[in-house]
C-alpha cells in the first residue's frame, strides 16, 4: 500500500460549512476541489476549541486551513484563532498552516499570529480550483520532510516495484503466498513489511556495517539530535550494545568498576573481556526498592580501597588505572544519577564512563531531566573522559523491539576512533541487518526532535495526574478508615516557602520543577539513608505502586497485600505491570500510554480493592491458580490469601533475609570468565542448594525481584556469603508452601522430588 497525500487529511476550521452563505458555498466548493481533483481528503471542525482538540489527538493532519472569521464571544480563551495557533505551532512548527480571510481584514490580524501561518488565503479573491491548489503543494511537500532520510529511501525503494533476485527469499512478500501459513501471515501484516524487507545487495540503502550512505546519514542525525560525537545503530538490542563498548575497550585482565545493580549482559561484558571487577554497591530501602549508589563510592580513594582488597587482582595489576565504569541511569524504579557530580569523582580514577541507559532514551529532550543523563552537556568538568551510552529505544521511544543506540562522546582529552570502534561493532552485528528495524530507529529521531520536548511534557504531565489521582483517592480511602494502593513519590512539596501535600500542589509546577523529584537527607520520603544532596532524582514516569502490610521504617503490619497477587489479578484484566516486588510493582507511563490505559488501570485497582474486602474466593479472583492447584486454594478467599502470603513473609523474615543478601558481595574464587570456562571445558555439576556451602557457582543467580546478581560465577558460597543462602532457601521453602508463586530466577533449575521443588545450580566440580 503506497503512502499518498489522501491519508494526510487537511483540517478546515470554519463554521460555514453549511451556511447559506456566499462563504458557505465557496467554502463547500473548497472542499470539493480538494477532495475531487487535487485527491486529497478534509476533516471538517465548526469552532476553534474543538479543532484544537483534534490537532491534539491526530499526527496524521497534512494542512491545516483557519478561517480568522468565525464570529465566537463565548468568553472562552480556548475558542480564538489564536489559542488555536499556538496549540498547533507548540506541537508542530513545520506543519502548513493556512489562514482563512477578507482582504479587509487583514490590517486586524497580529503580529504573532502572521509569524506563526505559512499563507493566507482570501475568501472571494482567488478560486477555489487556485486555492485547492495552493494547499495541495503545501501539503506535498510537508509530507515529504516527515520521512527522515533512512526511512525516506526505504519506502521510495520498496514503491518502485522492483523484481528482486537477491535475498531475502520471500521476494518481497511473494514466497508467502505459496503457502496457506504464509498466506495468513501476508495478510496479518499486509504487504509493505515484506516489501521493505530488503538485502544488503540493496546499495540505495547503504551499509550498516560501514554507516554508509543513507544509514550513514541517519546515525549522524541521531548523534546530533541525541547530543553524541558519534551514534551506533544495533539492531540486537541493548545487550549486545552493551558488549559492543567493552569489546571495543577492555582486553584481558584490565580492571572494571561496575554497578551491582546491572543489567546481565554487562555481566556478561566481563566474561567475554575476562575483565577484573570490581564493584559498587547500591542502596536499598526498606521497601527494597534499590537506589543509588553513595557518591563516595566513586571517590578516587574508595575505589583504589576496593583494588587493594580485592585478593584476586595479581598485585603487579593493581597500580593501573579503571579501564571501565558501568552504571545503571536509571534504575528500574526510576532513580536517575546526577551525572555530573559523578563525572566529577570517576574522571580522576577510570578510563572510560558507561551509563546504561536502556530505560532512559528520552531523558534528552526534556528540562525535568537537566544534568542527569549521559550525554547531558557539561560546562564544569574540563578533563571528562569518554562516555558510552546505551539506550534501549524500543523501550521508551518508538523503535522496534531490539532496535537500540550506542552513543559516544569524545572525552576532553581522548578521541574514540570511529574506525578502531567499529571493528567491535562488526564483531557484534549481522550482515543481514532487519531494514525496518533501522528505518525504527530513523523514525525515533525524528521524532523527538520535531517535538520530543512536547511528547515528553505530555507523557510526564499524564504521569502525574495519575500519581496524584491514585493519591487523591488514598486520602479519601483513609478518611473512611479503608485503604487504598499508594505511590512511592514525596508526600509533600515545597511550593514557594510552604509545604503542601503532593496531590494539591499544580499539575504544571510537578512537570515543570526538577526540585520535587530530587532526593534529599532532610525530606526522607524515598526511604535512603545519608542522601546526598542534588545526587539523584525521581523520574516521576516511572509509577511505582506500593500495597498495603510495609510501613515506611520496614516493619510489618498485621495485614497485608502482596503485590504479586495484585498485578496477577491485573493480568487476568488486561492490565500488565512492567516489574512486581513484594510490596511494589511498577508501570511505565510512556509516550504511547492513553489516558484511557489509565483509566482502565484505576478501574482495576479499584475491582481488586472490591473483591478483597468482600473476600472473594480464588476460583473468581485467580481463577487459573485455584484450577492448577485446587486442593490448596479453591474455595480460599482472596484476602485469606494475602494475608496467609504476608504472615509468612513476616515470620520468616523473608524481606530482611533479602536486604541482607543483597549488601553482601561474596568473597571471588576466580574471575567471571574462568567460571564460565569451565561450562565451556564440562568441569561443572548441578548442586542443590542444600549442599552448596563452600561451592563455587559457575554462573551468575539472579532473583526477580529485584533483578541483581545474587551471587556471581566465580564467586563462593562461604560463610561471608551466608545471607545470599539464607534467602535462596527462604525463597526454595516459600515455593514449596505457596505453589504457583514460582519466582523467576535466573541461574537456578528447580527438580522435583517427592511433591517438592529443590533449587539447583550449575557450580564447578569439586
Amino acid at each position: 500500500m503506497k503512502i499518498t497525500k489522501h491519508m494526510w487529511p487537511v483540517l478546515i476550521v470554519s463554521a460555514q460549512f453549511e451556511a447559506d452563505t456566499d462563504e458557505g458555498l465557496r467554502l463547500r466548493s473548497l472542499e470539493e476541489e480538494l477532495t475531487r481533483e487535487q485527491e486529497c481528503s478534509v476533516y471538517p471542525s465548526y469552532s476553534y476549541g474543538d479543532a484544537a482538540e483534534i490537532f491534539i489527538s491526530r499526527a496524521d493532519l497534512g494542512a491545516v486551513v483557519i478561517d480568522w472569521d468565525i464570529n465566537i464571544d463565548d468568553g472562552d480563551d480556548k475558542n480564538t484563532p489564536e489559542y488555536l495557533l499556538d496549540k498547533i505551532r507548540r506541537r508542530n512548527r513545520n506543519i502548513p498552516v493556512f489562514l482563512l480571510t477578507e482582504r479587509v481584514a487583514m490590517n486586524n490580524i497580529p503580529t504573532d499570529v502572521l509569524g506563526k501561518i505559512n499563507e493566507c488565503l482570501w475568501k472571494t479573491a482567488e478560486t477555489p480550483e487556485f486555492l485547492a491548489g495552493r494547499i495541495e503543494t503545501r501539503l506535498v511537500e510537508y509530507v515529504r520532510s516527515v520521512f527522515p532520510a533512512f526511512f525516506g529511501e526505504m519506502v521510495k525503494y520498496s514503491e518502485a516495484y522492483k523484481y528482486a533476485w537477491h535475498t531475502p527469499g520471500h521476494m518481497g512478500g511473494e514466497g508467502f503466498l505459496k503457502s496457506p501459513a504464509g498466506v495468513a501471515m501476508h495478510k496479518f501484516y499486509g504487504e509493505n513489511v515484506f516489501r521493505s524487507d530488503l538485502s544488503i545487495s540493496v546499495p540505495e540503502l547503504g551499509s550498516l556495517l560501514d554507516h554508509s550512505g543513507v544509514v550513514g546519514d541517519a546515525e549522524k542525525n541521531s548523534a546530533r539530535v541525541f547530543g553524541a560525537d558519534n551514534t551506533f545503530y544495533v539492531l540486537n538490542g541493548t545487550s549486545n550494545v552493551n558488549q559492543i563498548i567493552w569489546r571495543s575497550q577492555l582486553v584481558r585482565d584490565d580492571i572494571a568498576f561496575v554497578d551491582r545493580n546491572c543489567h546481565k549482559s554487562l555481566n556478561y561484558a566481563m566474561v567475554i573481556t575476562d575483565a577484573y571487577p570490581i564493584y559498587m554497591v547500591p542502596r536499598r530501602n526498606k521497601r527494597g526498592i534499590i537506589g543509588p549508589c553513595r557518591l563516595s563510592e566513586f571517590s578516587e580513594e574508595s575505589i583504589k580501597s576496593k583494588i587493594k582488597d580485592n585478593k584476586l587482582i595479581p598485585e603487579e595489576l593493581k597500580q593501573q588505572s579503571v579501564r571501565m565504569s558501568a552504571l545503571t541511569n536509571s534504575t528500574y524504579d526510576g532513580v536517575c544519577y546526577n551525572v555530573i557530580n559523578i563525572k566529577k569523582q570517576l574522571q580522576k580514577s577510570v578510563d572510560n564512563l558507561h551509563f546504561d541507559e536502556a530505560w532512559y532514551a528520552y531523558a534528552r529532550f526534556h528540562p525535568m531531566y537537566k544534568d542527569h543523563f549521559g550525554m547531558a552537556d557539561d560546562d564544569l568538568n574540563e578533563h571528562h573522559p569518554p562516555i558510552f551510552c546505551s539506550q534501549s529505544t524500543h523501550k521508551l521511544l518508538t523503535a522496534f523491539s531490539q532496535a537500540s543506540m550506542l552513543h559516544v562522546r569524545n572525552g576532553s582529552d581522548v578521541e574514540i576512533d570511529r574506525d578502531e570502534l567499529n571493528e567491535s561493532y562488526m564483531m557484534h552485528g549481522s550482515t543481514s541487518p532487519q531494514y525496518s528495524m533501522i528505518a525504527s530507529l530513523d523514525v525515533a529521531t525524528k521524532m523527538m526532535e520535531d517535538s520530543g520536548e512536547v511528547l515528553m511534557h505530555d507523557t510526564i504531565v499524564e504521569a502525574v495526574n495519575l500519581r496524584k489521582k491514585v493519591s487523591m483517592i488514598a486520602s479519601e480511602m483513609k478518611e473512611k478508615d479503608s485503604w487504598f494502593f499508594e505511590m512511592w513519590q514525596p508526600e509533600n512539596v515545597l511550593v514557594g516557602k510552604d509545604y503542601k501535600k503532593f496531590e494539591d500542589v499544580p499539575t504544571d509546577y510537578l512537570c515543570t520543577h526538577q526540585h520535587p523529584w530530587v532526593f534529599s537527607s532532610a525530606d526522607n520520603w524515598h526511604g535512603f539513608e545519608d542522601m546526598e544532596d542534588e545526587y539523584a532524582m525521581l523520574d516521576p514516569i516511572k509509577l511505582t505502586f506500593t500495597t498495603p502490610g510495609l510501613r515506611h521504617d520496614g516493619s510489618m503490619e498485621e495485614e497485608g497485600i502482596p503485590a504479586s497477587i495484585v498485578t496477577d489479578y491485573l493480568i487476568n484484566h488486561g492490565i500488565v505491570c512492567e516489574k512486581t516486588d513484594y510490596y511494589s510493582f511498577l508501570m511505565l507511563n510512556s509516550i504511547g500510554t492513553n489516558k484511557a490505559k489509565q483509566g482502565s488501570l484505576l478501574a482495576g485497582l479499584l475491582k481488586f480493592k472490591e473483591v478483597y474486602d468482600a473476600n472473594e474466593t480464588l476460583d473468581v479472583v485467580l481463577p487459573a491458580l485455584a484450577k492448577d492447584y485446587p486442593e490448596r486454594y479453591s474455595g480460599v478467599g482472596v484476602k485469606d490469601h494475602c494475608n496467609a502470603i504476608h504472615s509468612y513473609y513476616r515470620e520468616h523474615g523473608l524481606l530482611d533475609k533479602m536486604q541482607a543478601a543483597f549488601q553482601v558481595i561474596p568473597d571471588q574464587a576466580m574471575k567471571p570468565s574462568e567460571a564460565y570456562h569451565a561450562v565451556v571445558r564440562k568441569n561443572v555439576e548441578y548442586v542443590e542448594l542444600s549442599e552448596m556451602k563452600n561451592r563455587i557457582p559457575a554462573v551468575m543467580v539472579v532473583p526477580y525481584p529485584p533483578g541483581i546478581p545474587i551471587i556471581m560465577g566465580g564467586e563462593i558460597m562461604d560463610d561471608k556469603a551466608q545471607p545470599v543462602f539464607d534467602y535462596l532457601m527462604a525463597r526454595q521453602d516459600f515455593e514449596n508452601v505457596f505453589p504457583g508463586y514460582e519466582s523467576d530466577i535466573h541461574g537456578v533449575e528447580r527438580v522435583e522430588r517427592e511433591g517438592k521443588k529443590f533449587f539447583r545450580t550449575m557450580c564447578l566440580k569439586k
